[in-house]
């Protein structure tokens, strides 16, 4: 069995020997760089399967690590911080990270994290019992994991691909936050709503037309959301 191969970005060397420990024991293949220009230049001469971020870095930090990774990548991204609140964390979400942690962890947090990230990144490969879906100009090829609007390509990161997928396996039908959170996220995640506020608005940016007034994805009040019915 190939071994998932992680990228640790951290400049404190004890958080790296303590990730690095970690992983190794679970059988992951790990990748370390201690600032972000060498984590850009191994991400895209490695190609990990993740990217374990830390936001506080000197020069560059990982917000801008992860904004330039988003540009040309879709590898998922789990940032570290050492400061818990709820705007940092939007803003990672933002910028396009797949899950966030606040240090300090311990190692079974974090196994769970890169468990749960990885898992959905697997899950997005899995299609539904129906090859693929059209709704007007967007259309969802589940076979190959591709999404198009105007038969233009709309790139997607794999939570934001296991999302879509979901909403739209069951168009028409009404899915709660907690049925979304625990199919896309998993049960760990069932009270961590502002994940899911995110990725849909992050979703309504990337293929409604207009996002302030969805024709795709639309909120059903106190309870959760509804993919338009082709």
């Amino acid at each position: 069995m190939i071994k998932k191969r992680i990228l640790v970005v951290d400049d404190e060397l004890s958080i790296i020997k303590f990730l690095r420990s970690n992983l190794e024991d679970k059988g992951y293949q790990v990748l370390t760089a201690t600032n972000g220009a060498e984590a850009l230049h191994l991400i895209e001469k490695e190609l990990p399967d993740l990217v374990i971020l830390d936001i506080m870095m000197p020069e560059m930090d990982g917000f801008e690590v992860c904004r330039q990774l988003r540009q040309w990548s879709q590898i998922p991204i789990i940032m570290l911080s050492a400061r818990g609140d709820e705007a940092d964390k939007v803003k990672c979400l933002d910028l396009g990270a797949d899950d966030y942690i606040v240090k300090p962890f311990g190692a079974a947090e974090l196994i769970a994290r890169v468990r749960a990230v990885l898992r959905r990144t697997e899950l997005a490969g899995v299609a539904p019992t129906k090859p693929s879906a059209t709704f007007g100009d967007l259309a969802i090829n589940f076979a190959k994991r591709q999404v198009t609007l105007a038969n233009k390509e709309v790139k997607l990161t794999p939570t934001e691909y296991a999302l879509i997928q979901e909403l739209a396996a069951n168009s028409g039908k009404v899915l709660t936050h907690t049925q979304l959170l625990n199919k896309v996220w998993g049960p760990e995640y069932r009270d961590e709503r502002e994940y899911l506020h995110v990725f849909v608005r992050r979703l309504r940016s990337k293929i409604e037309p207009d996002p302030n007034n969805p024709k795709y994805i639309l909120t059903v009040p106190g309870v959760g959301y509804q993919f338009k019915d082709s």
